[in-house]
């Protein structure tokens, strides 16, 4: 039997540049039939929301060359083959010893071409170009343990909001495309990644306190208790990132990191948000975090409560 010969690359217009998507019929997600181009068009319906949610940000891209049927593929460093127009930003790891032009997003176009080069999720870092070394976002990660149930991540939002509000900070919160809530606050970039975790484990201290029967910030993993929460402080370390705001999941059902209203929280599912579903969303109620720019947080508050709760610097985790 001959083999099915590939689809025909194509060409797509994206603002003032063009796009080729090679192998556009590639199936990228078994369990739905989605593709290779059904992704392009997710991404292309949200195009404002996600360069909103990676504009000049260091971004690390998880890419899958055959679809989730493959293997997944970490790339810090730009892809080979890029244009001369897509941005990058040096960055250092201290850990290799060795630095990395990564992907600093501008335009839609920039976010297709990571598509077109099997990009499924994007992972921005919590600092942007101007400054990689001092954070504008401090994140706030609801992670739920392997027996926490949704309503606990549900109740624990609500607590992260009243906090949030005593605080005179504004929250953003979205869905992490698993089970999970991250909310994003704009912080002044006055400070360094370790300040940012120290005031991120403070606050953390204090929704723990609101709510002593849902919570941990246990450090260690296997010392967690598997139906608590976890306020993950460690997601604001230098270098460790999440699925941005829109970012499509590489898990079979193709689930959605969506913003969300606080006032959406106690009803919603979050399994609702896929790729097939957000599109229709976003029309009818646009970018929900379009004015996260606008309240910006002083830390100070929060680096008084770490000074407070004694918090020095904290050692690497095993997440």
């Amino acid at each position: 039997m001959a083999s099915k010969s590939a689809s025909p690359a194509i060409e797509l217009d994206v603002g003032d540049r063009t796009v080729r998507i090679s192998n556009p019929d590639r199936i990228y997600f078994p369990a739905t039939g989605a593709t290779k181009l059904d992704l392009v068009q997710y991404y292309l319906s949200v195009g404002d929301g996600i360069v909103n949610a990676l504009r000049d940000r260091p971004c690390m891209l998880h890419r899958f060359p055959k679809g989730l049927a493959g293997d997944k593929v970490h790339q810090k460093r730009l892809p080979a083959g890029a244009p001369d127009w897509i941005p990058t930003v040096r960055v250092f790891f201290p850990r290799y010893g060795r630095h990395a032009d990564e992907l600093c997003v501008g335009e839609l176009a920039d976010v297709i071409w990571a598509v077109q080069m099997s990009t499924v999720e994007f992972h921005p870092w919590n600092s942007r170009a101007a400054d990689t070394e001092r954070p504008d976002e401090w994140r706030i990660d609801l992670d739920p343990m392997p027996d926490c149930p949704w309503s606990r991540v549900q109740r624990v939002a609500g607590v992260v909001r009243e906090a949030l509000d005593d605080l005179g900070a504004v929250g953003w919160p979205k869905t992490s495309g698993g089970k999970g809530i991250h909310i994003y606050v704009r912080i002044a970039p006055e400070w360094g990644f370790t300040d940012v975790r120290r005031a991120a484990l403070a606050f953390a201290n204090e929704v723990q306190r609101r709510a002593p029967d849902d919570v941990t910030t246990t450090w260690w993993r296997k010392d967690r208790d598997p139906k608590l929460l976890f306020v993950d402080y460690n997601q604001n370390a230098r270098d460790h990132t999440i699925a941005a705001a829109y970012s499509v999941r590489g898990v079979p059902a193709a689930t959605v990191s969506t913003p969300i209203g606080w006032d959406e929280i106690p009803d919603i599912d979050p399994r609702d948000f896929t790729m097939s579903t957000v599109p229709a969303r976003y029309a009818a109620l646009g970018d929900l975090h379009a004015d996260i720019d606008t309240a910006v947080f002083s830390l100070e508050p929060l680096i008084a409560w770490a000074e407070r709760d004694r918090i020095e610097d904290l050692p690497e985790d095993d997440d």
